[in-house]
C-alpha cells in the first residue's frame, strides 16, 4: 500500500442496554484497555475520543438514537487494521458482540481511503456508511471482507 493514503474505519453498534447497566459491565470495563491496546498497535494512526479522552462510545449526538454508539479510527493500512480486529484481544469482543449489541443494519462497518495525515469527520463517516448501505461495497466505501486498494482496484480476499 501507498504511504500516501491511510484507511479510515467507522462502525456503529446499537446497545442492548444503557452503558451503565450490569449487562454491559464486561464491555464497559474493557473499553479503556482495548482502546489503549489499539493505540499501541502497529499501524494505528488515530481514533475518535470523547472530549474527556474516553472512548468514542461516550461521544454524544452522533445519531439521534442514544443507544447507537460509534467507533471511528484511522490506520496506516488494511493489514494493520485486520491484525488488530482479528488477531488480538479485540477478537473476544467481536465474537461476544451479540451479548451487548443488536444488529443495526446489514452493513455496520465501513472502510475508505483518506490522504495520509487527514482525519475524516463524523459527517463524512456517516455518509460513507450510508453509501455502503445503499450501494454495497464499492471503491468509495467498502468492508474488510470486500476491499479495494487506494486506486479502486479490488483486493483479493485472504483468510483472516
Amino acid at each position: 500500500m501507498s504511504a500516501n493514503f491511510h484507511i479510515a474505519e467507522f462502525n456503529i453498534s446499537r446497545l442492548k442496554a444503557p452503558l451503565d447497566s450490569p449487562s454491559l459491565k464486561e464491555f464497559v470495563d474493557f473499553l479503556a484497555p482495548v482502546n489503549t491496546f489499539a493505540e499501541q498497535s502497529p499501524g494505528f494512526v488515530w481514533r475518535l475520543t470523547a472530549s474527556d479522552g474516553q472512548s468514542s462510545t461516550y461521544v454524544e449526538s452522533v445519531y439521534e438514537d442514544p443507544m447507537i454508539v460509534p467507533n471511528f479510527s484511522v490506520w496506516e493500512d488494511i493489514e494493520s487494521l485486520k491484525e488488530f480486529v482479528y488477531k488480538t484481544v479485540h477478537t473476544y469482543f467481536l465474537r461476544s458482540r451479540k451479548k451487548w449489541f443488536d444488529q443495526v443494519a446489514e452493513y455496520q462497518t465501513v472502510l475508505w481511503w483518506v490522504p495520509a495525515g487527514y482525519i475524516p469527520t463524523i459527517e463524512e463517516a456517516k455518509e460513507k456508511l450510508i453509501h455502503l448501505q445503499e450501494h454495497g461495497p464499492t471503491p468509495t466505501a467498502f468492508t474488510l471482507q470486500v476491499s479495494f486498494d487506494e486506486n479502486g482496484n479490488p483486493i483479493k480476499r485472504q483468510e483472516t
